[in-house]
């Protein structure tokens, strides 16, 4: 695939801070050079990276998404491998290359243009998706915008051949009008597109969901929400057991989609004062870890200025890759 750079060991050798007596996560990773190697592979878990953010101009948020994947990187690599972490159990496979869809983008004059490249993207990571989920193994998907969860859904309804549920943590239903493609209404494709079943919201905002979109959902018995406001006065076990019935909603097998924007103070497309917290999130996937998850997804961050932003993508990763004994 013309679009998708795979990764070797030198491609991520600049990220990594060496210290003698120590072996770091990027040193002791598997690379391999085309998704024909996936299947005879150990790993559990592919990463991979789409560093974007024209999903999100095109929905007028503002630009930066496309520096997550590098800043998760640069975390990442440095993890400790130890009893903890395994670096046979995942595998960075590389990124999709959107130099030329931005260069593109950055030539275009309308939204609808936008939308006419998210769609390019769209079909690049559908195919990368569908590949490692056919292989039989996890994909983690890292960077960009939002606009990706349809990629997610539709390449992994494709391995599958049925349509699947996916749980969303975001203060954004992402169930906008289908008038062109961009960052705010990829479930709602999905959903028209028959791809995407049951669709279960954690934390959306009551103040930034228009009223359409909540008549459309109280209509629909395939989609539940809750509100960031349900989580607020609740304890910390309150708030696992309400996420559990989200999870049971989905059936316990589900693609988890994260949205950094559902994350209090933390750079995003659509940073947020309120919001759930980086512990919170990080107790959400260990939860998650019970069902079967089809694939992670950690959308809209935007580090730009704030080099926390990548260390906690890290941790979201780790956790969700753990084998915990």
């Amino acid at each position: 695939m013309e679009s998708f750079d795979f990764y070797t060991k030198n491609r991520i050798t600049h990220y990594i801070k060496h210290r003698k007596g120590e072996t770091k996560l990027g040193e002791a990773l598997e690379f391999i050079p085309s998704f024909e190697d996936l299947e005879s592979s150990e790993a559990r878990y592919v990463i991979f990276g789409i560093p974007e953010d024209i999903g999100v101009r095109g929905n007028f948020g503002q630009p930066g998404t496309s520096k997550a994947w590098s800043a998760f990187l640069n975390s990442f690599c440095n993890i400790q491998v130890n009893e903890y972490n395994d670096p046979k159990n995942c595998m960075i496979l590389g990124e999709i290359n959107c130099s030329s869809f931005t260069k593109a983008s950055l030539a275009t004059y309308t939204k609808f243009e936008l939308g006419e490249i998210v769609q390019q993207i769209d079909a690049q990571v559908t195919m990368v998706v569908e590949k490692i989920v056919r292989s039989g193994k996890t994909p983690v998907i890292i960077g960009g915008g939002h606009n990706n969860a349809y990629g997610n859904i539709k390449g992994t309804s494709q391995a599958l051949e049925r349509p699947i549920h996916v749980l969303n943590i975001d203060a954004h239903t992402d169930l906008r009008e289908t008038d062109y493609r961009h960052s705010g209404n990829g479930f709602k494709y999905a959903k028209e597109e028959k791809l995407l079943d049951r669709y279960a919201m954690v934390g959306i905002h009551k103040n930034y969901t228009p009223q359409y979109i909540f008549d459309e959902m109280n209509k629909d018995k395939h989609i539940k929400y809750t509100f960031l406001d349900d989580y607020l006065h609740l304890t910390t076990i309150e708030k696992l057991i309400k996420f559990k019935k989200a999870t049971d909603f989905v059936r316990n097998n589900f693609g988890l989609e994260i949205d950094c924007d559902s994350i209090k103070n933390f750079d995003s497309s659509a940073m947020t004062p309120s919001g759930f917290n980086v512990n919170e999130i990080r107790s959400f996937i260990k939860l998650s870890k019970k069902q079967e998850v089809l694939y992670l997804h950690l959308c809209e961050a935007s580090p730009e200025k704030n080099a926390m932003i990548g260390k906690a993508l890290s941790y979201f990763v780790s956790d969700f890759i753990r084998e915990e004994k």
